[in-house]
């Protein structure tokens, strides 16, 4: 599932600081000059509880000032929070830095950028999965500050709330009472954040499906595959798993086009293991590899594997992230939890064996390195994806890690401090001063990278450390000493020279 978030943010997903919050009885006035008004609320650990506390709804964003993403999102987050503000009642956004490890552990969040949904003062936390545009951002806002589900009483509620492109999840029932509409509430507030829910007691309303049921009944409108789905297993559980399975096409396109990003999102948030087939979408043979694939998709329906045809034109973020080069495409490739397996310059005829060899169990992983460097006798050694636990765990090192981008600006400029914090620790055999493409290279580790540079240290006896210091050589090299292995106590004639 980590991988698939992680591909998820490659293709379509930039998961930035945004936090968007109301009460019905809270109004709040931003500090700021008249000439220039904030409408971002900055939060932190000594305000954040008893802001919180007194919302019913809030969306919380924490964000890391260096986070390429978040600088992106700021001016249409800082429009967004203008056009909310003059909501009846207001709506506001604010914002939580988590570069400060002081604000770690608020509304649940675990140190990492993300984008939590708070409700009820705090009791009640979900994932924003929202746009990251001002106006996508203000209509989302809007439809989380309401009801989970909205009820459709006329013709008209249904042509405003159901449109033919978009998926809509409608309970049907003859009274608005009961176990099961209680059971369909629930279900509501759990997925409201990704789908929209909508109740009616009258099925003529709505365009596509059976109009005489009178329910207990749920019906899922799509815009692909079937259309309509009904259900009336109305325990939690099975009506969670019933609309998780519907919103996912058999075979899911990535071709540009927004109006199929949000059924990307499904595909790359659904728990199957995913598989997905990279082609030129106007290639002579694309007709072909399109039949073979749906074909195989059929065949596999139901047996945990998710679909995905993708443009090439449409996805070159996503090959660069999986290393796959120009003479390598066509390219099919699957991600299974946190394993990989990928064939390139694939033929229509080869993908249902290789996919029955996956099933079989006879597939190697696919790991992207950079190659094995020949001659590694710089100061700062090269540590790529084949070398890792080699260099990093194996070498019973107390090893000093930067997670890197080369054209990185923060990356150029930190990289003179660490040539000569190497150049320091030379002779100490016991320090290994290490760096670490994060981009041209798989994390064979769970380590959590959200900015760059990112600098990890690991003790000679295992422990695992993240800097947050300054970027600085005696910073540096203080946190060195203070976490190495004692082992590495006998070079103190080192120590006392750096």
């Amino acid at each position: 599932m980590a991988m698939a978030m992680a591909m998820a943010s490659a293709i379509s997903l930039c998961f930035v600081a945004l936090f968007a919050l109301r009460s019905s009885f809270f109004v709040l006035t931003v500090a700021a000059t008249s000439d220039n008004p904030e409408f971002v609320v900055e939060l932190d650990r000594s305000n954040f509880t008893n802001f919180v506390s007194k919302l019913d709804f809030l969306i919380v964003s924490f964000y890391t000032p260096r986070c390429g993403h978040c600088k992106r999102l700021a001016p249409e987050y800082e429009k967004a929070a203008n056009i909310l503000s003059k909501h009846d009642p207001p709506l506001t956004l604010a914002k939580v830095n988590i570069f400060n490890e002081a604000n770690e552990g608020l509304a649940g969040s675990d140190g990492t950028i993300s984008i939590k949904i708070v409700r009820e003062g705090g009791k009640n936390v979900q994932e924003y999965k929202g746009p990251l545009d001002a106006d996508g951002i203000v209509e989302y806002v809007k439809r989380q500050y309401g009801p989970a589900s909205v009820e459709i009483n006329t013709v008209e509620d249904a042509q405003n709330f159901i449109s033919d492109n978009k998926i809509a999840v409608v309970g049907i029932f003859p009274q608005f009472s009961g176990e099961e509409f209680e059971n369909y509430t629930i279900l509501a507030k759990k997925l409201r954040s990704t789908e929209e829910f909508f109740h009616t007691s009258d099925a003529k309303l709505l365009p596509r499906g059976k109009s005489s049921v009178t329910g207990p009944l749920m019906r899922v409108l799509k815009p692909f595959d079937e259309l309509f789905v009904d259900t009336q297993d109305f325990d939690v559980d099975a009506l969670k798993k019933f609309v998780e399975k519907s919103i996912v096409p058999t075979v899911t396109i990535m071709d540009g086009d927004k109006n199929n990003q949000r059924l990307v999102d499904n595909f790359m948030y659904n728990s199957n293991s995913k598989v997905m087939l990279f082609i030129n979408f106007s290639s002579e043979i694309a007709a072909s590899f399109e039949y073979k694939y749906r074909e195989l998709a059929e065949l596999y329906k139901g047996d945990g594997l998710s679909f995905l045809m993708a443009d090439i034109d449409a996805s070159l973020h996503a090959i660069k992230q999986y290393g796959v080069k120009d003479g390598q495409i066509p390219f099919i490739i699957l991600l299974s939890d946190k394993t990989k397996y990928l064939k390139s310059n694939v033929e229509p005829d080869e993908l249902s064996p290789w996919l029955k060899r996956y099933k079989n169990r006879e597939l190697e992983p696919y790991i992207k390195s950079e190659p094995i460097p020949e001659h590694n006798d710089e100061p700062v050694k090269v540590v790529v994806s084949h070398t890792f636990q080699d260099i990093v765990f194996k070498s019973r090192k107390n090893v000093l890690l930067e997670f890197y981008a080369p054209s990185h600006k923060a990356c150029k400029q930190l990289a003179s401090v660490f040539e000569d914090l190497a150049m320091a620790y030379r002779s100490d055999p016991d320090v290994i001063i290490a760096k670490f493409d994060i981009f041209a290279n798989d994390l064979v580790h769970d380590f959590e990278i959200w900015t760059l540079p990112t600098i990890y240290f690991k003790s000679a006896d295992g422990n695992i450390s993240k800097y947050t210091g300054y970027a600085t050589k005696k910073d540096l090299r203080d946190f060195i000493e203070k976490n190495r292995s004692k082992a590495a106590d006998e070079h103190s004639d080192l120590k006392d020279e750096l």
